[in-house]
C-alpha cells in the first residue's frame, strides 16, 4: 500500500498511521511531500455483502512541526482486489463482462441510482444510509450512479463501503453531445481529477464509466464516430467532439490518479455498437421503450451485462395520499386525474402502462388501491422475469453469458409514478420483494415454452400442427460451495384447486457453486390434454437426504407443503400466461394470521391465488417479503417488523375485484 498526502503550506514532517478498529497496524513518519509504502501482512479483506465482511482500515495523515501535531485528516479504506473480466466465451460469440472481487466472480444483481431528492441538501447522512441498506437488504450487490445525476456525497459512498455494495460510478455526462472547446476541456479535466481524488479511496467503487448513453445518442442522430479512428485530435474536428472527453481526458485522469479501477468509456459501450449484446454492457429498453416487447421474452433480450432496464409502477397509495392536497378526500384521487398524471414525467406513460396492463391481466382503474396494486404486480412480474432469465445465463467458468442486471431504478427524487422499485419515502413497491427473492443465495426458475410441430406430410398447412407446451426448470446457486438438492414438482388446476401432480423429478441433483444449472424440461403436468392454460406448476428445491449443508440458503419464503417432508431451500410458482386468460377463483378461505409474537404473518388458501400482498395502515409495520403466490396445501410465512398486538393485516390479490 502506497500512501501520499499532499500538503498545503509549509511543513517538514508528516506522520501516517494505519489502524483497524482500535488497533494500530502501522505507523511511519516521513518528510513532507514524500510517499510511504506500507506492507500489511495477513490483511483483512473487504468483500461485497454476503460474500464476506467489510473491514475498513483508517489511514490518518498528521502534519508534524517541531514535535507538535498541526493538522490531520483521516480516510477509511478497504483492501480488496477488484477486476472486470472480459475474455472469450465458450460456445457463444463475444466476451464476458463480469466483476471479480478477491477472486470471486459475481453475478451483479443491483440497481441504478438517481439523486434521492430534487433539493440535494435535504438528503441527510442517515437517509443515504437507509437507502443503501434497503439495497443490501434486498439481496442486491451493486449500485450504478447515473451520469445524469451528481457525484454523490461522501455519506453515500461510506454507506456502500460499510454495507458491502459495489459502485459503478458514471462521470456526469448524460444523454447528449457535449461541446469540447479548449477552455471547457480544461474545466472537465479539473472536475474529473478533483472527483477522482475525492472518491478513489472507497473500496466500493469498482468501475468508472465515461457517460450515460452519449454514444447511444451519437448513433441515434448519426454523428461522425469511427471506432477504428484512434487519432484523438481528429475527433475534435467532427460533430461528435465529446468523444475526446470519454476516450482521452477521463481515461488519462483515471490512469494517473486511480489506475487500479477499470475505466469504461460509457454506458452502454462495447461491440459493433451500443446495442451489441455480445460485448460490454447494454441498456435494454425494448421493454417499455423501443419496440415495447413482452417482458416474458427477456431471455431473448439479454446482454453480457444489462446495466439498465425497467418497468413503471405507481407508488404506494400512502404516497399518493400524501401529495394530494386533500388526501383521501381529494376529488383527484383516481389514476387518470390531472394531479396524479402530473406526478409522472415519462413520455407516453399513460399508453405504456395501459399497454402492459391490458396485455397481461384483468384490471380496472377503480378503486385506486386495486389499480395501484395491478401496476405494481405488473412491474414485479416484469422485473423478476428479467433477473430470473438473465441469471439463468450465468452458467459457470467460460459461460458467463450474462453477468449482471441493474434495474432502472432503486429510488425517486420526488413522490411520483416511475420505474423505481421503492418510492420517494423508501416504501418498497412489490417489485422490490420479487427481485429480492430472485437474488437469493439459492433460487429455482421455471419457463413455460410452446413448441409447434407441423405435420411432415402437410407442412404447408397452418392447421395440421401439433402444439407441445413444456416447462423448463433450473436452479441458480450463487453460493461459494456446491449443493446437493432434490427437485419436487407439483401442479394444480387453477379453477378447482385440485392437485394434479406431485413428484420428485430429480434426486441428489448437484448444483455447482456460483452458477445456474438446468434441472429438467418436461411437458406441463396437466390432468388431461389441453389443460395447459389452467395448470399452475410449482418447483421446490429441497435439502437432499445426503446433503451435509446446514447453511441457511432460504429464498425468504418459508412454506410447509404436504408431501414435502424435507427442508425447503427454494420455491417458485409458475402460472399460464397471459394471466388475463385465467379463470381465477376467489378463495373462500384466504387466511392471513399474525403470529402471537407479531413477527410473522401466515398465509394459506384452498385454491391457487396469484400475487397475495399483505398490507397495514400502520407505516411502522414493515414486511420482509411480499407479493407471494399461494397454492393449496401449504402455508407461507412472511416475516414482519414493527407489528404489535393490535396490528391489523389485510390482503390484496389478483382477481379480488
Amino acid at each position: 500500500m502506497v500512501v501520499h498526502a499532499p500538503i498545503e503550506g509549509k511543513a517538514s514532517k508528516l506522520r501516517l498511521d494505519i489502524s483497524l478498529g482500535s488497533s494500530l497496524v502501522a505507523s511511519q513518519e516521513i518528510d513532507a511531500g514524500a510517499s510511504a509504502t506500507f506492507i500489511i501482512s495477513d490483511p483483512e479483506l473487504w468483500y461485497p455483502v454476503r460474500y464476506g465482511k467489510q473491514p475498513l482500515y483508517k489511514v490518518k495523515a498528521t502534519i508534524v512541526e517541531n514535535g507538535e501535531d498541526i493538522d490531520s485528516v483521516s480516510k477509511k479504506i478497504g483492501l480488496r482486489r477488484a477486476e472486470l473480466v472480459q475474455r472469450p466465451l465458450k460456445e457463444q460469440p463475444g466476451t464476458s463482462f463480469f466483476f471479480e472481487v478477491n477472486g470471486i466472480p459475481l453475478f451483479c444483481g443491483g440497481s441504478d441510482w438517481i439523486p434521492a431528492d430534487n433539493f440535494i441538501p435535504r438528503i441527510s447522512k442517515e437517509r443515504y444510509y437507509d437507502w443503501v441498506k434497503l439495497v443490501a437488504d434486498g439481496n442486491q450487490f451493486m449500485i450504478r450512479v447515473w451520469g445524469g445525476g451528481i457525484y454523490e456525497e461522501q455519506a453515500f459512498y461510506d454507506a456502500c463501503d460499510e454495507l458491502g455494495i459495489l459502485v459503478w460510478q458514471d462521470f456526469m455526462f448524460g444523454c447528449g453531445n457535449y461541446p469540447a472547446w479548449p477552455e471547457l476541456r480544461a474545466s472537465i479535466k479539473r472536475e474529473a481529477e478533483e472527483n477522482i481524488k475525492l472518491l478513489r479511496h472507497h473500496p466500493s467503487i469498482v468501475i468508472w464509466a465515461g457517460n450515460n448513453e452519449d454514444y447511444q445518442y451519437a448513433e441515434s442522430v448519426d454523428l461522425e464516430w469511427d471506432q477504428n479512428n484512434t487519432d484523438a485530435e481528429s475527433w475534435l474536428k467532427t460533430d461528435f467532439p465529446a468523444r475526446y472527453i470519454y476516450e482521452k481526458i477521463l481515461p488519462d485522469a483515471c490512469r494517473e490518479l486511480c489506475p487500479s479501477v477499470y475505466y469504461h468509456p460509457g454506458s452502454p459501450w462495447g461491440g459493433v455498437d451500443t446495442r451489441d449484446p455480445t460485448v460490454g454492457d447494454i441498456h435494454q429498453w425494448n421493454v417499455w421503450h423501443g419496440t415495447q416487447e413482452k417482458y416474458q421474452n427477456f431471455d431473448k433480450l439479454a446482454g453480457r451485462f444489462v446495466s439498465e432496464f425497467g418497468m413503471e409502477a405507481f407508488p404506494s397509495v400512502k404516497t399518493i395520499d400524501a401529495y394530494l392536497p386533500l388526501g383521501k378526500d381529494d376529488p383527484d384521487r383516481y389514476p387518470q386525474s390531472s394531479t396524479i398524471d402530473f406526478h409522472n414525467k415519462a413520455d407516453g406513460h399513460e399508453r405504456r402502462i395501459a399497454l402492459y396492463l391490458v396485455e397481461n391481466m384483468r384490471y380496472a382503474p377503480d378503486p385506486l388501491e386495486q389499480f395501484v396494486y395491478c401496476t405494481q404486480l405488473m412491474q414485479a412480474e416484469c422485473l423478476a422475469s428479467a433477473y430470473r432469465l438473465w441469471k439463468r445465463q450465468w452458467k459457470g467458468p467460460g459461460r458467463e453469458y450474462c453477468a449482471g442486471a441493474l434495474v432502472w431504478q432503486i429510488n425517486d427524487c420526488w413522490p411520483v409514478t416511475s420505474w423505481s422499485i421503492c418510492d420517494y419515502y423508501l416504501r418498497p413497491k412489490h417489485a422490490y420483494y420479487t427481485v429480492k427473492r430472485e437474488m437469493a443465495p439459492l433460487s429455482v426458475g421455471i419457463m413455460r415454452r410452446e413448441h409447434q410441430h407441423p405435420n411432415p406430410q402437410n407442412k404447408y398447412s397452418r392447421i395440421d400442427i401439433t402444439t407441445q407446451v413444456q416447462i423448463e426448470i433450473w436452479g441458480s446457486n450463487l453460493m461459494l460451495e456446491d449443493l446437493e438438492v432434490d427437485c419436487l414438482v407439483r401442479a394444480w388446476d387453477v379453477e378447482t384447486g385440485e392437485e394434479t401432480y406431485a413428484k420428485v423429478v430429480h434426486e441428489k441433483l448437484l448444483l455447482p457453486k456460483n452458477q445456474s444449472t438446468e434441472v429438467i424440461a418436461m411437458d406441463v403436468p396437466m390432468q388431461k390434454k389441453g389443460d395447459e392454460g389452467r395448470t399452475v406448476v410449482a418447483a421446490y428445491l429441497l435439502e437432499s437426504s445426503s446433503s451435509t449443508s446446514s447453511k441457511d440458503v432460504s429464498d425468504g419464503v418459508t412454506t410447509t407443503p404436504s408431501q414435502m417432508g424435507k427442508k425447503q431451500l427454494a420455491r417458485y410458482v409458475n402460472w399460464p400466461e397471459p394471466l388475463k386468460y385465467l379463470h381465477l377463483q376467489k378463495p373462500k378461505e384466504l387466511k392471513a394470521e399474525l403470529s402471537g409474537d407479531g413477527k410473522s404473518v401466515a398465509l394459506s388458501a384452498e385454491v391457487p391465488v396469484k400475487g397475495v400482498a399483505v398490507e397495514s395502515e400502520d407505516d411502522a409495520v414493515r414486511f420482509e417479503d411480499n407479493l407471494v403466490d399461494i397454492v393449496p396445501g401449504e402455508t407461507v410465512w412472511i416475516p414482519v417488523r414493527g407489528a404489535s398486538e393490535g396490528t391489523v393485516v389485510t390482503t390484496r390479490y389478483l382477481g379480488m375485484i
